[in-house]
């Protein structure tokens, strides 16, 4: 996930360090903000706010995998309050390390958030700013708080959980704030992107000498929302055999998909879809079963994406898979089996893979697995259309650890443990292309165990007459076997498929000087003739 963040604890004046503490962490693709305001000025209240936001984090990232993360946070706060509790009535003979105290969370793909004391959560979205939590202070006194942090031996907190959306933004902050800033001028700064500390500085100069408190603000804007596993997810049976005719959440299984046995064609009140379930060694293999749960939630996500097939998850689902919408079309590598693709159906291919590889970069992810079987292709009216398939080769970009790939398709330096990439990726791209217009692999049958020694292709016009030379130029220059002379981006060999007459003749490293450059060929052949015929010019002279 992407997010913007910033936080700051600003003291009512200069002159002590400030009773409010915030912290922010975060981890793969979730995060936790805290939030603590001290019951007072004294230096326990100051304790007391640090030693809430430090443990939070401390204490939650080591709570028991079989909790839920709201649990967690409910434990994490209890532990925390019995801390504090424990240690005033040691020092002090009574409760002075008190504070509030405001959480944010984000972690298996939902915002978990708490609220103890007068601290709160904001949400803004949609130009609409909606408080999260409730204050805990008495009705007939709002000075006086019902609920604090260390107030009492035991604390009940109860936490509420809800969606996120990229765009929203989050605002933590203390009584110092709110008490001074509507809600109305909230909304206004936040959607001027304003600072946790311009707002905490906004709502200190805004107060009165007799009203004046410490201010603390935490900001988090969600620009896009990364992918966290969900617990109950990894708790959904895994069917070991399907079959024709059985049913699931009330689809009937028809027929699997080639070798594929965990891809089914399903059928529903006349209706067809696609039922892709979790591979078998996800059973006792959790890292597949995480690989899997991401696959599906790349699948969702891009599915509103026109290069990319549909898929959702159903809600209510009794085993592990999700849905995808029936396409019918074939995939490529079985219409290659019949013909091979005519230049402009190569042509609009090579644009289709370059959309969809930009559109995946754009999340900072690389398809991983571009060839033929992962390519469908149709009809509609007298034009084709494709789809890619399969995402769970997906992986980011400059990925060390990713295997993905088919080894006929891969670069030669993924041989050699580099990055994936675009440029590897184009690699991909120019070896099915090649392979749709010839019906043949530019550089054979390469088994993944093997290290294979590369050398220069044919060109495909070797094998297909009816292949422009630009063309040849393209697919040469992308299936390059040195990366230097490769693409280095999508745009660069989407522009030259977009503009044949400026494509730049490629030739072979190892090709003679002639193929090359045949003009300064034959300008080196004139300046060397014209030398050979002076200098016998010469000789003939000196002779006579």
């Amino acid at each position: 996930m992407k997010i913007r963040s910033s936080f700051h604890a600003l003291p009512r004046d200069d002159e002590r360090p400030s009773s409010d503490a915030v912290s922010l962490t975060s981890w793969n693709s979730s995060f936790l903000a805290a939030l603590a305001d001290g019951a007072g000025t004294a230096p326990a209240a100051r304790e007391a706010a640090e030693h809430a936001v430090s443990l939070v984090a401390t204490h939650f990232r080591s709570h028991p995998l079989s909790w839920t993360p709201g649990k967690a946070l409910r434990e994490t706060v209890r532990l925390i309050n019995r801390t504090l509790w424990n240690e005033s009535n040691a020092r002090f003979g009574r409760p002075e390390m008190v504070c509030t105290l405001a959480i944010a969370l984000y972690d298996e793909g939902f915002l978990t958030h708490l609220g103890i004391g007068d601290s709160r959560v904001y949400l803004l979205r949609g130009g609409e700013l909606t408080q999260l939590t409730k204050d805990d202070i008495d009705p007939e006194n709002p000075l006086c708080l019902t609920r604090a942090i260390g107030a009492e031996e035991e604390l009940n907190p109860t936490t509420y959980k809800l969606s996120l959306e990229p765009g929203d933004i989050l605002f933590l902050c203390s009584d110092g704030i709110h008490h001074h800033l509507s809600d109305d001028e909230l909304k206004q700064s936040l959607l001027a992107e304003t600072s946790a500390r311009h707002i905490a500085k906004q709502a200190r100069d805004a107060s009165s000498d007799e009203t004046r408190d410490d201010c603390a603000a935490i900001r988090i804007e969600i620009e896009s929302l990364g992918w966290s596993e969900r617990r109950e997810d990894h708790q959904l049976p895994i069917p070991e055999k399907l079959a024709s005719g059985q049913k699931h959440d009330g689809w009937t299984l028809l027929r699997s998909f080639g070798a594929n046995d965990r891809c089914w064609l399903a059928e529903r009140e006349g209706c067809r879809q696609v039922m892709k379930f979790a591979p078998l060694e996800a059973v006792d293999q959790p890292p597949i079963t995480h690989a899997f749960l991401k696959e599906t939630w790349n699948a969702v996500r891009f599915s509103s994406d026109p290069p990319f097939v549909k898929a959702w998850e159903n809600p209510v689902r009794t085993s592990l898979y999700y849905i995808m919408e029936f396409v019918d079309a074939p995939g490529l590598a079985n219409l290659l089996k019949q013909r091979r693709l005519q230049v402009d159906e190569a042509v609009q291919l090579g644009g289709f893979l370059v959309d969809a590889c930009i559109r995946l970069l754009r999340h900072d992810l690389v398809h991983g697995d571009i060839k033929p079987e992962n390519i469908l292709i149709g009809s509609a009216y007298d034009s084709v259309f494709f789809k890619l398939i399969d995402l769970g080769s997906c992986c980011e970009v400059f990925s060390h650890h990713s295997r993905a790939g088919t080894a006929s398709y891969l670069a030669p330096e993924r041989f050699k443990n580099a990055p994936i990439n675009e440029c590897t990726e184009i690699f991909s791209i120019g070896v099915t292309l090649y392979e749709s217009l010839t019906g043949q692999l530019p550089f054979g049958e390469i088994e993944r165990f093997q290290t294979p020694v590369f050398r220069d292709p044919k060109p495909p016009s070797s094998h297909n007459a009816l292949i422009p030379p630009w063309l040849d130029a393209v697919i040469l220059r992308a299936c390059s076997i040195l990366p230097e002379n490769r693409y280095s981006h999508f745009s660069e060999l989407l522009f030259d498929l977009s503009n044949p007459q400026k494509v730049r003749p490629w030739h072979r490293d190892s090709a003679p000087l002639i193929e090359r450059n045949p003009v300064l060929f034959w300008k080196c052949a004139a300046i060397f003739f014209a030398i050979v015929a002076a200098a016998l010019a010469v000789q003939l002279a000196t002779h006579q």
